[in-house]
Order: structure tokens, then C-alpha cells, then sequence
């Protein structure tokens, strides 16, 4: 078959396009749940045994005899897993490995109160209980005798059982509660001209949670709308399965590229989250409601009557029920409460976080060297340039096109002598071309997921017909790990990274362009019950073959489109296919912000969108947003226009240049802020809702046209086209806010009419903080080590202010395996600044001197300023005092970061 193109020949699919994908009501397991009856299970209380990590129970469906086993395990960091499964199946149901990153540490369960409606249990100190209740069957979970969250608060746990299909016909279906006319749908389902066969029958898992007192939940990326969860009674339910959705519809509930089945629920004095286990096809409807309780649910005399609650119920194809609650109580502990489950942020090389120029495609070498010495030559920094598709030979992966890349490795030395790096594309499907040695590996390693009738599975994308690797067997995952080693990978160095496209996966002649949901994986499983994992695993594989080529000393950096909980553990993830409008641009702003809430915090949209071309209007607010956002890329498909930063005017230019440069100097801020995701897994630390560093601040809930970078900046990108003005929500009616641009204080709790030009972004760093920026120019980041720091000082209102700053090699493990790595605290109180170690052990060594001092907010100017640094005399510096601005800068310091020393103002 020859190779395939995909034309991109409008931006909005036409009616063809869109019946492509799924709604709600073509799901044929959705639709059995959400017009099925509410099952009345009882919990058989007498049946509890209390274990070293938890409590089981068993569940009865009486009208079918059903019977379940539920799990209940309270877990050390404020966590409640909740694990329903069959009693007796006919054999295991899938269970998602691999994103829980350890086994959870448990706490054993007391019973506090028992009868023959509930049992109560605590654990620990007693402040949380769980109530099991007999008939309906419902668990609560209270926190000081008040319930937070009721699971299956409406009775819609739904559970069919998996059936032998040798038996298929000759009993009732005992679970699914269908007519005999369903028949057809349970076992196959038809969506235009494909076919599903269910090899067991339908297994669709589901339940409802009730969160008590919210009114207010996000989550559940990935999708192209608002921060806040929409009430989804007035259309689709959110679908969490992940798709190649080329120019996606906006203000849409379909699933897209990545799926991560988080929902936090927040008020002023709580957070929880719900993290829902399952990585088959999935739906999430919501419903808030003001009233004491839902028609059929019973209220419980501990809730107070006529407070909010949202319900969220889960539906998912199969797999079985795992249910993690995540107690809070506030947003840090919540955050952390899932790092600790999925996994940490990777600390990713430093020049990962610097801008990245891509295109589909770069033609040849030529125009690759032509493109970098475009940036030198404009003063433009930045960091790695991309190859799509077209670099390979034929489309076939780890291979160069050998005439228009015949000397790939000189390539990359050409741009390592500039300390550049160059990222190149790795889809997961593979040619089928049994004269390529690749392909030949992975099918006599029994390396592809196959069809149901046993025959290596075959799917069209862009070399033609082509098979897909199986990610999920680990075997498979190492073989292809080792594709990347500079033996096995001809061409490639050392500073080759790697970008995973097209891995939801995309099958362009596949139901809703992706892979049956009847394949078979290893082990038996089908493709139907770890969809969603699919790109998380090629992500690993990818990850740790960057790890293994460098023999486990250097970080990787690998940029993926699909994604599922834990990702956040490889490297980075984009929004995909965008389109270059204002309301992409706009949107942008809201998806990271759910990206980050739910652990993927290295996450960015294409710079300019895609596909359409941007008017330099929208390029260069569309390049003034991203810089203020953790990954930071420009891209285009090959049918627009080129677009590098130089070719639309002067005076454009000039303004790409400068929020690029901006960005730059703030990367001694953004790689501190990864390092604290890294270690501690606090508060999203890169960009993050107002709401999560104001949690009592009502008008923050709902805000997501601006966002905090860390706790100390507050960024308003403008979105709209010839905006004159912006307003800007200052949070916090005891906060101090100072524009970064013109060192004006205002104070908080107010919006802001901010005017606003070309030129400008609404930018505010926070009373109480002190950044650190890099002072000068540079053409990468490894140039930063060169450069001298800038200290800006914002104190509160009562005279305080701190930060901190990270600083290792920026490329390495050392910092992990050697604690090769420094923190330095800054400290500011009574006009005194103070640099000090904010850790211990630490053996990295640099020369990084500060130069600048800024102190805003200053109330009066200073006789003099002092210099005291350990072992040496005082010194009186020079300074400049600007009375309109209430604003110190102190200069030509040259005092080491590495040294303790304070700068006092008398």
C-alpha cells in the first residue's frame, strides 16, 4: 500500500466528518446504564471481615443474585480506595497496572458502631469514618461526624458480569438487565460499517458519587472547554476516551488526545478529589444541584439540609471498579495526595523548558541550518528545532531520508556546537515492509497487537498499511527502548529527543480513526479495557530509552500527544491539532489549567495553532501567552504558510523577540518551580488556578482567563483581538499586587481595568514573594549559567517577603543520585534581605553571581544599603530610589548565589 496523506482541507469537519466519533448516545454500554433501572444492592454487613489493609464486604443484587466483593482500604496519606469486583468471575477482570506507582501503605479499620442497617468504621485518630449502609447499599465517608463524599448515593453502581461465550444464549443475561431484543447489542456492536465483538459480553462498570457541599469541580482532562465542569443534564456526558480529533470542536464534552479520570471538588474550607481507575472508555456525567438530596437517595441526618452537592457519576466499558478518594483537606494536601499515587512530575532537562521550533515539515538539512541561523541571526533564543514525518525514509521510524538527510549526525553535532538539540517524531505504528529490519524484529518478537482471529493486527496511517507495536506487554516496551541506543538508532547522537505522535492510537481506517476495541493485546486482554494506557505506555518505553541510550545519567526529554494519570512521570504533553483562531488561543488557557490540576503539569498548545494561518495580531499574542505556559512550542502543518518568527514585519519581530527573551529570563523561576513538582508534588507549581493558591476566594473558583505561575506571579494573557484594555481579578483583599512592567502597586480583591497595547501583558507579581531572573541575553539556555541574576523583592503588607532558587547541571541525575543540586532561600524582613541554604547536603558548585537587587513597594528611601556577606567587611552599596514607584534597585553587586550574605536597608 502506498503512503498515505492526510489533506487538511478545511478547519471544521464537515457532516461526514463529524459523525466520525461518538456521542454519549451511541455507546451502547452508556446507554444501557443511564436508561436502566437503579439497582437496590445490599450490603450483606454480616459477611465484613476486617483485614490488615482495609475491609471487605459483599455485595447482593437480589433481583439477579449478583454478588460482588467490595474492598475498602483507608490508606496513610488521607486516601480512600474503593474496589468492587466479581465474586466468582469466570476469569480475571483487567486491572490497570502501572500507574499506581507503589503499593499504598494501608491502615487497619476498628468499628466504631454497629446494626442491622450500618456499620461505622475509622481508623487512626478517628477524625474520618466510613458508614456502610445495608439496603440501598451506600458508603460514606465522614470527616469529624460529617459526610463529605456518599458512593452510590442514587443507586447507580452498575456491574455486569463477564459472561462465557460458549454459553451465550442459554442463560438469561443476569446482569446487563436487557431485553431479548438488546441481544445484538451486548455481544457485538455496529458504529457505520464496523464491528465490535465482545469476546465475554458487555462488562460496563459504573457508580455515582456524591460530593456534599461543592458546587464547584474541574477536572477530567482532556477537553476542549471551560476550567469548571459543565452540568451535563442540557447535553453530552464528558467521554474520556482518547482520539486522533484533528481541529477539535470547542466548548465540546468528546473525548480528545489524552484522558486522565481525575475530579477535584473544591469549596472554601475543603478539597477532594476523586480519581476513577480505569482506562477503558469512560463517561462522566455532572450534576449540581442546591437541594438536601436526589430523587431515590436517602438523606442522611448527619448533612445539613438545603446545602449544594454535585453528583458524578462514572461509566466505563469494563474493568472493574477502583475508586480512589482523595480526602484533602485543602488543595496542597489534595495534590500531593495524588502525586503520591500516580507519581511525581519528572524534572525535566532545562532546555526542555526554552522555546522549541517545529514544523511539518522541515524540508531538508539545508533548510534545518538555514532555520537556526535564522534565530542567531534576529537574536532570538532558542532551544531545539523538530522534524516531522518526512525526515524518515519512507515513514519508517529510526530511519533518515537519505537525500534530504544524508549526514543526520552531522546535523546534530552542527547544532550541539551551538548547544542546541534537535527532536524528532516517533509514531508507534510500523510499515509493514517485511525487507525492513525493524519490522521484521517486532513480528518475529511477537511485538504487535493482533487481531481477534489471532493475525498481527493491520491498520492504515501514514506509511500505508502499517501494524501497531503492543506497548502494554513489558517485553515489548524494552525491545523497543532499545531502538533507541546509538547502535541500533544509525544517524542519532546523544542530543536526539523524542516526540510520540499519532499513539491515542490514530488508525485512519479504523472505527473513529483509532484501533477496534476488539484487538488483543498480550495476555489476552482487548484493546477495549487499556485504550486509554495506550500512549501513556509508548510514552514509558520512549522515556526509559532515553534513559537506557545514556546509560542512566542523563534526564530524558520526550513530548507526547495521548496520555492517561501518571504521564506526568515521562515528560510532556501538548493540545494537539489547535486551530489558529482567537478562540483557540483563548481555550488554550482553560486546558492547561485542567492538564495541570490533574498532575500534567508540562503542558503547552502550539504556538500560532497548527493548522490556518495567523494574522501577526494573533502570532504575537499567541507567542506572549505561551511563554507565560510551562511548554513552549510553535508549530505548523506543512500546508500553511512558514512562519518563523522573522517573516511577518519589523515590528512583529521584535515583539516575538521580546516575549521569548522574557521567557528566558524567568527560566531560573520555571525549572525551580519544576524542581518542587518534582520533590514535593505541591500545588500544581507551574501554572495553576486562581483557586488553588485563593481557596477561600469565591471569585477565584470559577476564573480561567488568568492563572498564578507558582505562588509569586499572576499572568492575564490577552486573548481577544484589538483589546485596548483587559480586566484583570487581583485576589485577595490582603494581598499587594506590583506590575511587573511598571512596578505600580494595587491592592487586592478588585478587578482591575488594565489598559493594555501590543507590546504589553498583564503580568503581577505577589506581595510576599522574591524572584529570581536571569539578567541579560542569551541564544539557549545553556547560556544561562553565564549570565548574572536579578532579584526582584515584592513584600507584603506587613514588610515580608521570601522565595527560593534551584540550581543544578541542568541536564543530569546527579542531582538525584550524587545531590549534586543547591537551594538557596531568600529572605526579606525588616528591610533586610537575606540569602541563605535552604537545604542540606547539597554539593553542586557554580560561579552564578547576583547582580541586581529591586525592592518594590519600598515606603521610604533608605539612607544607605549594606552589604554583609560572611567572612568578609561590610560594604555600603550605591543605590537608586524612584519615589513615584516606591521602587530601591541596588546594582553591580557581583555576590554569589552559593554564599550566605544579607543586604540591609537603613
Amino acid at each position: 500500500m502506498a503512503e498515505v496523506s492526510r489533506p487538511i482541507v478545511s478547519v471544521i469537519p464537515d457532516d461526514e466528518g463529524k459523525e466520525k466519533f461518538k456521542k454519549s448516545g451511541d455507546v451502547a454500554f452508556y446507554r444501557r446504564q443511564m436508561e436502566g433501572p437503579n439497582l437496590q444492592h445490599r450490603a450483606l454487613l454480616d459477611t465484613l471481615v476486617l483485614t490488615e489493609t482495609g475491609a471487605r464486604f459483599e455485595l447482593l443484587e437480589p433481583d439477579t443474585q449478583t454478588k460482588l466483593l467490595l474492598s475498602v482500604s483507608p490508606c496513610k496519606n488521607d486516601t480512600v480506595r474503593i474496589l468492587i469486583d466479581e465474586m466468582e468471575p469466570i476469569k480475571a477482570r483487567y486491572r490497570v497496572p502501572d500507574v499506581i506507582t507503589g503499593e499504598l501503605q494501608c491502615e487497619q479499620l476498628r468499628v466504631e458502631r454497629r446494626s442491622k442497617l450500618c456499620v461505622s468504621l475509622s481508623w487512626s485518630s478517628g477524625r474520618h469514618q466510613i458508614c456502610v449502609w445495608h439496603f440501598p447499599f451506600r458508603l460514606e465517608i465522614l470527616c469529624e461526624d460529617k459526610v463529605m463524599v456518599t458512593f452510590n448515593s442514587r443507586s447507580k453502581l452498575w456491574f455486569e458480569t463477564l459472561q462465557d461465550p460458549t454459553r451465550r444464549g442459554c442463560e438469561a443475561r443476569a446482569s446487563s438487565h436487557g431485553s431479548e431484543s438488546q441481544e445484538d447489542t451486548l455481544w457485538k456492536e455496529t458504529f457505520r460499517q464496523f464491528v465490535d465483538v465482545k469476546a465475554n459480553g458487555p462488562s460496563s462498570v459504573g457508580s455515582d458519587l456524591s460530593l456534599h457541599g461543592f458546587s464547584h469541580v474541574f477536572g477530567l482532562p482532556e477537553h476542549a472547554d471551560g476550567l469548571q465542569l459543565r452540568d451535563t443534564r442540557d447535553g453530552d456526558a464528558y467521554r474520556l476516551f482518547n482520539l486522533d480529533v484533528f481541529a477539535y470542536d470547542l466548548q465540546s464534552r468528546l473525548g480528545l488526545y489524552g484522558s486522565v479520570p481525575l475530579v477535584l471538588a473544591h469549596k472554601e474550607d475543603r478539597t477532594l478529589g476523586v480519581f476513577w481507575l480505569n482506562a477503558s472508555e469512560t463517561f462522566v456525567n455532572v450534576r449540581y444541584s442546591s437541594s438536601d438530596h436526589q430523587a431515590g437517595e436517602i438523606p442522611s441526618l448527619r448533612r445539613r439540609r438545603r446545602e449544594p452537592q454535585t453528583n458524578v457519576h462514572w461509566l466505563s466499558e469494563s474493568g472493574l471498579i477502583d475508586c480512589l478518594v482523595l480526602l484533602g483537606p485543602g488543595p496542597q494536601q489534595v495534590f500531593k495526595q495524588y502525586a503520591q499515587l500516580t507519581g511525581f512530575q519528572a524534572l525535566p532537562p532545562l532546555f526542555s523548558l526554552g522555546y522549541h521550533q517545529c514544523r511539518w515539515s522541515y524540508n531538508d538539512e539545508a533548510d534545518v541550518r538555514a532555520v537556526d541561523a535564522g534565530f542567531d541571526h534576529h537574536d532570538i533564543p532558542y532551544d531545539a528545532i523538530w522534524l516531522d514525518i518526512e525526515h524518515t525514509d519512507g515513514k519508517r521510524y529510526f530511519t533518515w531520508d537519505p537525500v534530504a538527510f544524508p549526514n543526520p549526525s552531522g546535523l546534530q553535532r552542527h547544532l550541539e556546537d551551538k548547544k542546541r538539540k534537535l527532536v524528532v517524531i516517533s509514531d508507534p505504528h510500523i510499515k509493514v515492509d517485511p525487507d525492513w529490519s525493524m519490522y521484521r524484529e517486532a513480528r518475529d518478537g511477537g511485538h504487535f497487537v493482533k487481531n481477534r482471529d489471532g493475525e498481527i493486527y493491520r491498520g492504515s496511517c501514514w506509511p500505508g498499511e502499517s501494524s501497531y507495536l503492543d506497548f502494554s506487554r513489558a517485553d515489548t516496551r524494552a525491545w523497543y527502548s532499545r531502538c533507541f541506543g546509538l547502535d541500533k538508532y544509525k544517524g542519532s547522537t546523544s542530543s536526539l529527543f523524542l516526540w510520540n505522535d499519532m499513539n491515542e492510537p490514530s488508525v485512519f481506517d479504523g472505527p473513529e480513526q483509532t484501533m477496534p476495541k476488539d484487538a488483543v493485546h498480550y495476555g489476552g486482554w482487548e484493546h477495549r479495557e487499556l485504550h486509554n494506557l495506550y500512549g501513556f505506555y509508548q510514552h514509558m518505553a520512549t522515556a526509559d530509552g532515553l534513559i537506557t541510550r545514556s546509560g542512566g545519567s542523563e534526564r530524558p526529554f520526550v513530548l507526547t500527544r495521548s496520555f492517561f494519570a501518571g504521564s506526568q512521570r515521562f515528560g510532556a504533553v501538548w493540545t494537539g491539532d489547535n486551530v489558529a483562531s482567537w478562540d483557540y488561543l483563548k481555550v488554550s488557557v482553560p486546558m492547561l489549567l485542567s492538564l495541570s490540576v490533574a498532575g500534567i503539569a508540562f503542558c503547552g498548545a502550539d504556538v500560532g495553532g497548527f493548522v490556518q494561518d495567523p494574522d501577526p495580531e494573533l502570532l504575537v499574542r499567541w507567542y506572549q501567552a505561551a511563554a507565560l505556559q510551562p511548554f513552549f512550542r510553535g508549530h505548523s502543518a506543512k500546508e500553511m504558510k512558514r512562519r518563523e518568527p522573522w517573516l511577518f514585519g519589523q515590528e512583529v519581530t521584535d515583539r516575538i523577540r521580546t516575549a521569548i527573551t522574557q521567557r528566558y529570563c524567568l527560566l531560573p523561576y520555571w525549572y525551580t518551580l519544576f524542581h518542587q513538582a518534582h520533590t514535593c508534588g505541591l500545588p500544581p507549581p507551574q501554572v495553576r488556578p486562581l483557586w488553588v493558591e485563593f481557596p477561600t476566594e469565591r471569585s477565584a473558583f470559577s476564573a480561567d482567563h488568568q492563572f498564578m505561575i507558582g505562588g509569586a506571579l499572576l499572568a492575564c494573557p490577552v486573548t481577544e483581538a484589538q483589546v485596548k484594555e483587559v480586566n484583570v481579578f487581583l485576589p485577595g483583599s490582603n494581598e499587594v499586587w506590583f506590575d511587573v512592567h511598571s512596578a505600580e502597586e494595587f491592592k487586592g480583591g478588585r478587578t482591575l481595568a488594565l489598559p493594555v497595547t501590543l507590546d504589553t501583558v498583564p503580568v503581577f507579581q505577589r506581595g510576599g514573594s522574591v524572584l529570581c531572573r536571569a539578567a541579560g541575553r542569551v541564544s539557549c539556555t545553556a547560556d544561562l549559567r553565564l549570565l548574572p541574576l536579578s532579584i526582584t523583592v515584592a513584600p507584603n503588607p506587613q514588610g515580608l517577603a521570601d522565595g527560593e532558587l534551584y540550581l543544578d547541571d541542568g541536564h543530569s541525575f546527579r542531582f538525584r543520585d550524587r545531590k549534586s543540586f543547591s537551594r538557596r532561600r531568600f529572605s526579606f524582613l525588616s528591610d533586610r534581605l537575606i540569602c541563605r541554604d535552604a537545604g542540606e547536603g547539597e554539593t553542586f558548585e557554580c560561579d552564578t553571581v547576583v547582580q541586581t537587587l529591586t525592592v518594590l513597594g519600598l515606603k521610604r528611601k533608605p539612607s544607605s544599603v549594606i552589604v554583609h556577606v560572611n567572612g568578609a567587611e561590610d560594604v555600603s552599596a550605591a543605590f537608586e530610589f524612584l519615589e513615584s514607584r516606591s521602587t530601591l534597585t541596588v546594582k553591580d553587586l557581583e555576590l554569589r548565589v552559593l554564599t550566605d550574605w544579607e543586604i540591609q536597608m537603613c
